[in-house]
Order: C-alpha cells, then structure tokens, then sequence
C-alpha cells in the first residue's frame, strides 16, 4: 500500500523502539527526521532537532518502556523542543503507554499516575495522542486532547486464523480479562472461559477455578500484557491440569521483566504470541515467542491522521 504524505509531514524516533519506527517510515514512504538524543554525564537528556519543523505535523515514536523514566523524559524534552521550533501540531506515538496499571486510587493515598502522565504529555505541548490497548480502555478520559486508541487483537486473531487450530477456547486469566477475550472469541467464532483467582489472606495461596469447558480443547489465553508471566504461566498449567488438550497464548505488550523468560521457558505454554510495541531483545526472543508487528497499524493510522481521514474503521 502506498500513502500520500504532504510536505508538512515529518516523523521522529527517540531510543525506545527506533526498529518499529523505521518498519513505519518504510511502510509510509518517508524519511525519518534528523535528530540527536545525548546525555550529559550526570545522566541528564539532551536533544538537539538537527532539521526544521517550523509548520510541520510532527509525530514522535516513543513507547515508554523499561527504562520506563528515562523513555518518559526522553519524550517531554522532545515535544518540548518541537514546540520551540514551531511545530504546527505535535502527535505522539506512544505504541505502549507505561504506568497505565496505576488508573485508579487501589487504596489510600495512593497516587493516580497514569493520570500524571497524561498532564505531563499535554503540558508539554502534545496536541494528540495515538496507542495500542491501554490497559484500562477508560484512560482515554485522562486526557483533554485526541485519542486514538487502536487495538492489537485482529493482528493476534488473524495469526491464530492462519493457524487454524481445532476445538479452540478463549480464556482470559483473570477476572478484568473477559472483555479482552470476548473480541478474541468473536473474531475466531469461538466460546470463552475464565480463570478466577482468589486468594483469601495474605498467607494463603492463590486458589484457582477454570470456569468454562476446556477438556480436550487448544485454549488461547489472551492479555494485555505480561509483565512477570506469573500470571499467565501459572494459567497455563492450572488449564493443561484440568485437560486442555494445549495451551497458547497473546498479547499486545511483551513487558518481560524480572523472571518472565524463565517462566515462560519452563511453563506449559506451547507458543506464546506478541506483538513489538515493546522492543524484544535477542536474547528474550525464545523459540515459545513468535513476534507480530504492528507496524502497518500504526502506519495506517498516521496515514489518516495526517490527511483528515477517519481513524475509527482501524478500530473494528
């Protein structure tokens, strides 16, 4: 597919996922801009623009994961500077949006910081916003510019397509999942189950119960996404004990931190599918993990962004 960009068109890459950034201005058909991203020796950032965008419809690719801070920083000191250099309109494309986990006061005290960084963005300058699966689609409301809110799940639907497995099952791992998992089911036309977990006290385990018919079946467990894989391989061999006949699993963001590969390496997922919001290092790349790209959704997206198209079919 071939886009029509205007000459007011430029788009950047700070260091967070500069490969999935180069697989979009491909795909685009463009250049990326010309910048610099330094550091003092005290660890302060520095950015130097190294071409003009007086006028220009800048977007900036940045997911802002591990490091979560430094990414973050990176990109408020970046949209500052292109609105010092008179910027027309300044988006942000921000693949994967950290600290979405903390959209809501759990206890006391405690502080709303996915909220934070939506203040922080619009206070520096950022005039629209464009993510794949917020954790809590509601986070939309956290800002007072444009969202849009794209979603990986027809990516992992379609690749599961072309596998076309037998007597599949959606399960969705936990509680807040069910969602997550009906768009899944819907587009594989197939029925869902739940793992619900309790835990009872502090000094109890996890206690889980499969609900939903999953003997002799492929189930596909499907998150948002996975950060220690506890969760998700602890799922997956509850599922293979009460009969599954093999367990896959997916999500948008491959978080992988602390234990996560090891888990995943030892668990009784067979093959485990995600998407490059984040970039995956070589060395987590196992041969469980097949890696999809979203890179022609993101194009897509800023290709009608860019020339006043409607966004909303890339969300069906």
């Amino acid at each position: 597919m071939s886009y029509k960009l205007k000459k007011n068109f430029k788009m950047f890459t700070l260091n967070s996922n500069s490969e999935l950034a180069t697989e979009m201005a491909e795909l685009l058909g463009c250049d990326l801009g010309k910048c610099s991203v330094t550091q003092f020796s005290d660890g302060e950032i520095q950015i130097n623009i190294e071409e003009s965008v007086r006028g220009s419809e800048v977007f900036v690719v940045q997911s802002t994961s591990d490091p979560a801070n430094e990414h973050i920083m990176e990109l408020l000191i970046m949209v500052d500077a292109l609105k010092r250099a008179s910027a027309k309109e300044i988006t942000v494309v921000m693949p994967y949006y950290s600290y979405a986990r903390q959209d809501r006061k759990a206890r006391s005290r405690e502080p709303i910081t996915a909220k934070l960084i939506a203040n922080l963005l619009e206070t520096a300058g950022v005039t629209r916003i464009l993510t794949v699966d917020f954790h809590a689609p509601q986070a939309q409301g956290f800002f007072d510019i444009p969202v849009d809110h794209l979603t990986g799940i027809p990516i992992l639907a379609d690749y599961f397509k072309e596998k076309a497995l037998e007597d599949i099952v959606i399960v969705a791992p936990h509680n807040g999942g069910v969602v997550r998992a009906r768009k899944l089911a819907s587009l594989l036309n197939a029925p869902i189950a739940l793992i619900d977990r309790r835990q009872p006290t502090h000094d109890v385990s996890e206690i889980m119960h499969i609900i939903g018919n999953i003997q002799g079946k492929n189930a596909i467990i499907i998150d948002d996404l996975i950060d220690t894989a506890r969760t998700i391989t602890s799922g997956a061999n509850a599922l293979v004990e009460e009969g599954a006949k093999a367990v896959y699993a997916c999500c948008t963001h491959s978080v992988f931190s602390g234990p996560a590969i090891e888990r995943i390496q030892s668990s009784s997922i067979k093959e485990l599918v995600v998407t490059n919001t984040i970039k995956l290092p070589e060395e987590k790349l196992i041969d469980k993990i097949s890696l999809l790209s979203v890179a022609p959704l993101l194009s897509e997206a800023i290709e009608r962004i860019h020339n006043e198209k409607a966004v909303s079919p890339l969300f069906e």
